[in-house]
């Protein structure tokens, strides 16, 4: 069987970062991703995507990924159930994130607010390692990423798009 997801595109508004009781960092977010194709206006569509991202993944998004940034992620697609205050059974279909890497430096995306465009070039910044948090979920290390062993050219980073 196989549960792969790869995605690009924009944030729709900051993560919600939130801990657990056991102080499991969690964190939630929607991603604008464009259809390949025009509509009958000429316009692109877009997908809006639920997902979500733990531990130290989900800090590093928050802190590092606001509204508008470019993102890669990686992740599986997940399905949950719950009941709310009603009584009735709601069906929750979204992205585990296992991993994400910022697509553009803060300069191309200041820029690209100013001008009211984009990039689609930039920064290379991976979070770690990220498994979801379900006590019932199989936590074997996935292998592979769709970001590893890629090779990228020498940038001029400044300091500002450091996160440390």
């Amino acid at each position: 069987m196989l549960n792969n997801v790869v995605l690009v595109g924009r944030l729709t508004k900051d993560a919600e970062l939130r801990y657990t009781p056991s102080n499991v960092a969690v964190a939630t977010f929607t991603l604008a991703v464009n259809r390949p194709f025009k509509n009958e206006a000429g316009e692109r569509e877009a997908d809006f995507i639920n997902c979500v991202i733990w531990r130290q993944a989900a800090e590093n998004l928050a802190n590092w990924a606001k509204k508008g940034s470019l993102i890669g992620i990686t992740g599986s697609i997940q399905t949950r159930n719950y009941e709310n205050q009603q009584g009735q059974r709601v069906y929750v279909t979204e992205v585990l994130a296992s991993h994400f890497q910022l697509l553009e430096s803060r300069h191309q995306q200041n820029q690209g607010q100013q001008q009211g465009n984009y990039d689609n070039q930039g920064g290379n910044f991976q979070s770690g390692n990220n498994q979801g948090y379900n006590p019932s979920m199989n936590t074997n290390p996935q292998q592979g990423s769709f970001f590893q062993g890629q090779t990228t050219n020498p940038m001029d980073i400044s300091d500002d798009d450091l996160p440390f």
